[in-house]
């Protein structure tokens, strides 16, 4: 079968489900696994992302109002690409490219490829999600074994952290920095299970802008900062430049810590489980293994 995903953690998925063979067509965005950078890139971008935080949401929402799309899609190379199943995302607009979009040009292409949407909210619904892939796939019982694996890895955190009657600290994770998001979605679930108490954000609920005071208020002990599309490198100097900021002076006193927000909680695919044992070592650090620097690094 030959897939063309248009969503990084659909990406994502399918190297988890080992089915890189049949990946022929990535986003501009996919880096993981690195061996899918070889793939024909079908998307770009009309937003400079690497641009500073407020540039960027000015650009989304210029464009936005301006009805201009957010994502161009290479019509002519994913059709030269023949594929027979798009990975696409039914979420957000800002994220990735439109489902609308997508299945426009599917109905355009000869043979008209299936097209498959994910779109989830919460951690149930990202594994339904990589459920509906791998039978996509035609690979429902390498998709159960993943799966298995994922919810064990999940279970052994939370006996974890049940049998030492850990404390849960109080967190807030920063989505966006200026003007400021806290991570809605499946992300107050992830501090749940780590052993937190997400107190910005209810599980499920969609991102919005949000007053910084609004934050501040609800007296987090842990402040992960993580940025959407950000690795840990460009995290950590955003959290950086954010300590040396008035305006975030009421950060003094708590844990920050940088996160990979792409490797760990943007992208609703199997390494949401690897950003929840991440969260799990800062909020416990004495009940697991030392946390890996490349995922998250504390700065005060």
């Amino acid at each position: 079968m030959r897939v063309v995903s248009l969503l990084p953690a659909g990406t994502e998925m399918v190297a988890a489900l080992g089915a890189l063979e049949h990946l022929v067509g990535v986003t501009h965005e996919c880096d993981y696994p690195p061996v899918v950078c070889s793939r024909a890139r079908v998307t770009r971008s009309a937003v400079a992302a690497l641009a500073a935080p407020s540039a960027v949401n000015a650009q989304v929402a210029e464009l936005s109002a301006g009805g201009a799309p957010l994502f161009a899609l290479d019509e002519r190379l994913i059709a030269a690409l023949r594929p027979e199943l798009v990975l696409t995302q039914a979420l957000c607009d800002v994220c990735a490219v439109s489902e609308d979009d997508v299945r426009a040009l599917a109905a355009r292409l000869e043979p008209a490829p299936r097209v498959l949407a994910l779109s989830a909210t919460s951690l149930d619904g990202v594994m339904a999600d990589l459920r509906a892939v791998a039978e996509a796939l035609g690979l429902a019982d390498e998709g159960a074994e993943l799966l298995q694996g994922l919810a064990a890895r999940m279970r052994h955190v939370h006996e974890t952290l049940r049998a030492a009657r850990a404390p849960r600290p109080r967190v807030a994770v920063i989505e966006w920095t200026d003007p400021v998001f806290p991570a809605g979605h499946w992300t107050p679930e992830m501090v749940r299970r780590a052993g937190g108490i997400d107190v910005v954000m209810e599980p499920g609920a969609h991102s919005v802008a949000t007053e910084m005071a609004r934050v501040a208020a609800a007296a987090p002990d842990v402040v992960l900062i993580a940025p959407c599309g950000y690795d840990i490198a460009r995290a950590e100097a955003e959290a950086r430049s954010l300590l040396a900021d008035a305006r975030w002076s009421w950060l003094a006193g708590k844990q920050v810590w940088a996160v990979d927000a792409n490797g760990l909680v943007s992208r609703p695919g199997p390494r949401l489980v690897d950003g929840i044992e991440t969260f799990a070592r800062i909020f416990n650090p004495t009940l697991f293994s030392p946390i890996d620097p490349d995922r998250a690094r504390r700065l005060a």
